[in-house]
C-alpha cells in the first residue's frame, strides 16, 4: 500500500482535516489504511466515522478502499441539547454553527477551491506533456460547457442517491447486491467539473451552495433535517452573502446532527469512495472485500484461492490492491461466473484471475497448495449453506499450506457455531480511547490454557461435547483477529485463521 509524500505546492500546507463515513466496523480497517496510505496524523473516530489529517492530494485520497465517501471537515463539537432545550432555543444553537465560528468555514472553502483547482492543474499539465496537440482552453471550456448543460439533470438525482447512500451507509452499511457502473473518464470529468466551478467564484460571495441534512437521535425527534437544512442554509446566506442553489450549487455543505456529536463537512468527491469504477456488477459490497483482503498478509507470488468467489469482488478487490499475487476464483454457478468474468473484463484483469467451476468440497488442488484463501461463506436467501460448512472447513484446510491464512466473512450462525466449537472472544484493547483503533474480538486458541478456559463449567464442556458431534475439531486452523461488520440488515463476522503445523510450532 502507497504511502503518501508531500510535495510543495501540491497539497495543502500543514495538512487538511477530512473525515470519511465507513460501514459499522470497518472504522479499524478505515484507520490503518490511511495511516498507511495517507501518512494520516491525528486520526480518531466515532461510530461511522473517522477523522484525520492529511497532506494528500485528491488522487491520493480518491484511492482509499475501505471508505464510503470523504469529506473535508468544516466543524465538530458535541450534540445540541434537544431534550433540555425549546424548539426556538434549540434553532438558535442551530444558527451557532455558523455565526460562532465563520473562521472554519472560511478556511475549509478555501481549502476545498485549493484541492479542485491543483488536482485540475496538475491532470492538464501531465496531458499537455502527453499530448503537444491538444486543445486550445477556449474549446476545451465550450465542449464542458455542453456537458454541464446535458448533466444538470442528472445531477439533481445523483445527489438523491448520494444522500441515501449515506444515510444507508451510516446506519447499515448496506450490502450491494444490484450493478454498478462507472468509468476513469467520468471521475476525472466530474472533479474537474466542480473545480471549474471553484474556481469561477472568484469571491466568497459569488458562491452558490446546497446543504444536505440528516438528523438522529433525540433532535431526529425534535425537527425534520429539512427544517435544520433550511436554518443553516438561511445562516450561511446571511452570514457569507452566498446564495442558494439547490438545482446546480458551486458547493454542498453536509450535516449530521445526532445525540452524540455534530459534524459539518463539504463532499470532496461526487460519487462514493465506495462505488467502484471498475465492478461492473457488484455482489458483496466492495469494502468489506477489500477488508477481507487486507488481513490476507498476500505478498509476491502467493497463491490466492476464493472457492466460492460469486461474482469475484473479493478477488477483484485483492487483484487491483496487490497485483504480484496468483488469484484463481471457484464456484459451482454457471450464472455467477459469468457474472465474475464480465467483472474481470470491465476491470481488465483477465489475465491477473483465474476462474474454474468446481465444487468447493471437491478442489482439484493438491493438499497444502494454496497460500491464502478468503472467501464469502453464502448464507443469504439466494445462496446459503447449512450444515456443509464442516466439509467445507475441511477441504480448505486440506488445500491450505502449514503457515498458511484463511479469512472468511461468516454468518452470525456459522459465525456462533464456530465459536461455540473452538472458543471464546475477549477484547484486544479494553482502554476504549477514540484516539486508538476500535476495540476488536480475538478468538481465543481452544487448545491454549487461559484464565478463561478453566472457569468453564461442566454445562459448558457438555454444550462443546454436543459441538463436537455436530463439527470436527479443526485443530491445525488457530483463530485470530474476528471483527463484526454490518452488511444493512444483518451484521457478518470477518474471522482469521493461521493453519499451523501437526506438532504445533
Amino acid at each position: 500500500m502507497a504511502t503518501a509524500r508531500a510535495e510543495p505546492g501540491s497539497r495543502p500546507a500543514g495538512g487538511a482535516r477530512f473525515f470519511c463515513t465507513a460501514g459499522r466496523g470497518l472504522e479499524p480497517f478505515l484507520m490503518r489504511e490511511v495511516r498507511a496510505r495517507l501518512a494520516a496524523t491525528q486520526v480518531e473516530y466515532i461510530s461511522g466515522k473517522v477523522f484525520f489529517t492529511t497532506c494528500s492530494d485528491l488522487n491520493m485520497l480518491k484511492k482509499l478502499k475501505s471508505a464510503e465517501r470523504l469529506f473535508l471537515l468544516i466543524k465538530k463539537q458535541f450534540p445540541f441539547t434537544a431534550s433540555s432545550l425549546s424548539k426556538g432555543k434549540i434553532l438558535n444553537e442551530v444558527q451557532q454553527l455558523v455565526n460562532d465560528d465563520p473562521g472554519s468555514w472560511l478556511d475549509a472553502i478555501s481549502t476545498w477551491k485549493n484541492l479542485l483547482e491543483l488536482d485540475v492543474n496538475g491532470e492538464e499539465l501531465s496531458q499537455r506533456v502527453a499530448n503537444p496537440l491538444k486543445r486550445k482552453v477556449g474549446e476545451n471550456e465550450s465542449i464542458i460547457a455542453k456537458k454541464l448543460k446535458t448533466e444538470e439533470m442528472q445531477k439533481i438525482e445523483e445527489n438523491n442517491r448520494e444522500c441515501q447512500l449515506e444515510e444507508q451507509t451510516e446506519e447499515d452499511a448496506l450490502e450491494q447486491r444490484g450493478s454498478t457502473a462507472g468509468g476513469d473518464k467520468l471521475e476525472k470529468e466530474d472533479t474537474q467539473k466542480e473545480a471549474e466551478k471553484a474556481a469561477d467564484t472568484h469571491s466568497q460571495k459569488d458562491l452558490t451552495f446546497r446543504v444536505s441534512c440528516r438528523c438522529s437521535g433525540t433532535i431526529g425527534k425534535v425537527f425534520t433535517a429539512q427544517e435544520v437544512g433550511r436554518i443553516i442554509g438561511i445562516a450561511l446566506m446571511k452570514q457569507f452573502g452566498w446564495k442558494a442553489d439547490l438545482r446546480n450549487p458551486n458547493l454542498e455543505i453536509f450535516v449530521h446532527l445526532n445525540d452524540i456529536y455534530t459534524v459539518a463537512g463539504i463532499p470532496v468527491f461526487r460519487v462514493p469512495l465506495a462505488s467502484r469504477t471498475y465492478i461492473r456488477t457488484a455482489g458483496l459490497r466492495s469494502t468489506i472485500a477489500w477488508a477481507m483482503a487486507s488481513l490476507a498478509e498476500i505478498k509476491v507470488g502467493t497463491f490466492v484461492l476464493d472457492p466460492m468467489c460469486g461474482l469475484g469482488t473479493i478477488l477483484l478487490e485483492a487483484a487491483k490492491e496487490w497485483p504480484d499475487g496468483y488469484y484463481v476464483g471457484a464456484d459451482v454457478s454457471d450464472s455467477q461466473l459469468l457474472g465474475a468474468c464480465d467483472n474481470l473484463k470491465a476491470a481488465g484483469l483477465n489475465d491477473k484471475i483465474e476462474l474454474l467451476k468446481v465444487s468447493v468440497i471437491e478442489l482439484p488442488l493438491p493438499s497444502e497448495s494454496v497460500d491464502i484463501i478468503i472467501s464469502d461463506i453464502p448464507f443469504g436467501k439466494k445462496f446459503k449453506l447449512g450444515k456443509d460448512i464442516k466439509t467445507i472447513l475441511q477441504e480448505m484446510e486440506r488445500v491450505l499450506r502449514v503457515g498458511g491464512i484463511i479469512v472468511l466473512l461468516l454468518s452470525q450462525d456459522h459465525h456462533r457455531l464456530l465459536t461455540d466449537c473452538g472458543g471464546s472472544y475477549v477484547p484486544l484493547d479494553s482502554k476504549g480511547s477514540h484516539t486508538d483503533e476500535p476495540a476488536v474480538k480475538k478468538c481465543l486458541n481452544p487448545d491454549k490454557k487461559t484464565a478463561l478456559s478453566e472457569k468453564v463449567t461442566s454445562s459448558r464442556e457438555a454444550g462443546n461435547q454436543e459441538c463436537s458431534d455436530k463439527m470436527l475439531p479443526f485443530g491445525s486452523l488457530v483463530p485470530g483477529k474476528c471483527y463484526e461488520v454490518s452488511l444493512g440488515k444483518t451484521n457478518a463476522f470477518i474471522c482469521k485463521y493461521k493453519k499451523s503445523s501437526p506438532s504445533g510450532l
